[in-house]
């Protein structure tokens, strides 16, 4: 028999033991939930005051993103951020912590890889919901793109096919960049800066990449998070894959999306191996 793990079956365990553990407080669990919730509602509601002044975001760069075009970016976005939260930023976050306390010591003895136990440990459900808001907003907003009565949009097969690709493409580009941040805690003691870094960088993702254009700064922001730290290509990607026509698609861009999360899973397992080469144990 082999005595390797199955690590779909270990991961299967994480999240039973998550939820039976989130289960217990209840409350806590609700209240959780109910904020991430009462949050979302409130970021809908600007946009939607937003689109009461103006029809289009992005026209002077040559894109049209349209009310419902935005909510269809909106739900990309809800969807990679949602994943990525509820799988891998309560774990980073205590990355931290275990090399402090020397609990980062039993994940290294432990016949499974230490990258895989740490990012994946706890499961937080509760980070969820707005993933299943997501998907009403996107049905919702992608059922009044394709009753336009001047120009309705028809998705082909591919469009619908690659979504979910490009979005764990995006899911699998911010994961490169938190677990890197978090492994160099190993090298800086005590990292706290996650959810600041968190929050900037996930601030450049959520808005469509046409309003970094026009004036050189502007520029240089969309270069720099395309090709050096490509967050802009996110959301952007799989939002343009179901907002316009398959013709309309910048298939460039989609080739960016492919090669920078190759490179951003390969550069942060390399960041990763080499910091946990550092680490020395806390009992040594």
């Amino acid at each position: 028999m082999s005595q390797h793990p199955s690590y779909v079956r270990v991961f299967l365990t994480f999240a039973r033991n998550s939820l039976v553990r989130d289960m217990t407080f209840q409350s806590n669990f609700i209240i959780e939930t109910i904020s991430s919730l009462s949050w979302m509602l409130m970021n809908l509601g600007f946009y939607l005051l937003i689109f009461r002044y103006t029809d289009e975001i992005g026209h002077a760069a040559g894109a049209r993103w349209g009310q419902y075009q935005f909510f269809v970016f909106l739900a990309t976005t809800l969807f990679v951020n949602s994943i990525v939260q509820t799988l891998f930023m309560p774990n980073c976050e205590e990355i931290s912590e275990q090399i402090r306390t020397g609990r980062l010591d039993f994940a290294l003895v432990k016949p499974i890889d230490t990258q895989f136990l740490v990012s994946l440990n706890r499961v937080d459900w509760s980070s969820l919901v707005n993933f299943v808001f997501g998907l009403g907003l996107l049905g919702y907003s992608l059922w009044r793109l394709a009753n336009d009565p001047v120009a309705p949009l028809v998705l082909t097969a591919w469009q619908v096919l690659l979504y979910p690709v490009y979005i764990a493409c995006g899911v699998a580009i911010l994961y490169s960049l938190m677990i890197a941040l978090s492994a160099t805690s190993i090298w800086l003691g005590r990292n706290q800066s996650l959810y600041d870094f968190w929050f900037y960088i996930t601030n450049f993702s959520r808005y469509p990449m046409e309003i970094y254009g026009g004036n050189v700064p502007g520029k240089v922001l969309r270069a720099a998070f395309t090709f050096v730290v490509p967050v802009l290509v996110v959301v952007n990607v799989p939002a343009r894959l179901l907002a316009w026509p398959l013709s309309e698609q910048g298939w460039m861009l989609a080739l960016v999306g492919l090669v920078a999360t190759a490179a951003s899973l390969a550069l942060s397992r390399w960041v990763f191996v080499r910091a946990l080469a550092s680490y020395r144990s806390a009992s040594s």
